[in-house]
């Protein structure tokens, strides 16, 4: 029998608001020399939980469990545009401030998928809106960093998690929903 597997993951959708203002940042960078692969702005979510290449016959028990996460509905703010890391970065992100209330559903996360064979996370939390992946730096991408310092982020409720499948086309990821667990 053949096995289908969906390479998933659970995140937290933002704002249109927060999309926008994003899109607007992304715009700095795209006036750099650096190479940079940018997430299409209506993709940019907060991943909670990347679940990495799943059976499709355990994707109801990844609902069931998400299912039994109680959490209330929480205030996210995108705090500052940043790189994951200045050495080398990877990463071009807006950090989230959501008061540790993230990093709390995070955890509730990380115990109800357990048991259904996903490996913790061994790294700690950091709450982040992925704008673009840094695929050559230099220092035009600092530059960047310091026009964009004082640049709104907007904000958001989060209200809720959803299972995402994620299809890599050479045109980038396609984003599918599987699942929403509203709170």
């Amino acid at each position: 029998m053949h096995t289908v597997m969906v390479r998933a993951f659970v995140a937290f959708e933002i704002s249109e608001e927060m999309r926008e203002l994003l899109r607007a940042a992304q715009d700095t960078f795209k006036k750099s020399s650096s190479r940079l692969t940018f997430v299409d702005p209506p993709l940019i979510h907060i991943t909670v939980k990347f679940l990495g290449e799943v059976d499709e016959r355990k994707i109801p028990l990844v609902i069931s469990a998400l299912n039994t996460i109680k959490a209330v509905p929480f205030a996210a703010k995108g705090s500052r545009i940043t790189v994951n890391n200045f050495k080398s970065p990877h990463t071009v992100w807006c950090a989230i401030d959501d008061a540790g209330k993230g990093r709390e559903v995070f955890g509730a996360v990380e115990s109800v998928l357990a048991p259904l064979g996903f490996a913790r996370e061994t790294r700690a939390f950091t709450p982040h809106a992925t704008l673009a992946r840094v695929k050559v730096a230099n220092p035009a991408l600092f530059r960047c960093l310091e026009e964009v310092k004082t640049a709104p982020c907007g904000s958001c409720m989060v209200a809720g998690l959803k299972l995402k499948k994620s299809t890599l086309t050479p045109n980038g990821p396609v984003y599918e929903d599987i699942a929403e667990v509203a709170w």
